[in-house]
C-alpha cells in the first residue's frame, strides 16, 4: 500500500436527535469533535412512516392546481 495517501479515521461522539450519543470512527472532523444531527433514523419519514407535508415556494398548492381535473383526491 502506498503510505499518506489514506484519510486519517480517528473517534467522534455524534449526537442524535432525541438527545442519545454514541461514538464511531470517521475522518469527519477533528478528533473528539461532536456531531450533532437534524435527521436521523429516528426522526426521518423514511424510517418512521410518517409523512410531513412540506411546501417550498408554493410547489404543492402548483401541482395540485395543475391537475385538479383529473377527479384524484
Amino acid at each position: 500500500m502506498k503510505k499518506d495517501i489514506h484519510p486519517d479515521y480517528h473517534e467522534v461522539t455524534v449526537v442524535m436527535t432525541d438527545g442519545s450519543t454514541f461514538t464511531t470512527r470517521t475522518t469527519w472532523g477533528e478528533p473528539g469533535e461532536t456531531m450533532r444531527l437534524d435527521i436521523d433514523s429516528k426522526s426521518h419519514p423514511a424510517w418512521t412512516g410518517e409523512h410531513r407535508l412540506v411546501d417550498s415556494g408554493g410547489q404543492v398548492a402548483k401541482f395540485n392546481k395543475r391537475f385538479q381535473n383529473l377527479g384524484l383526491k
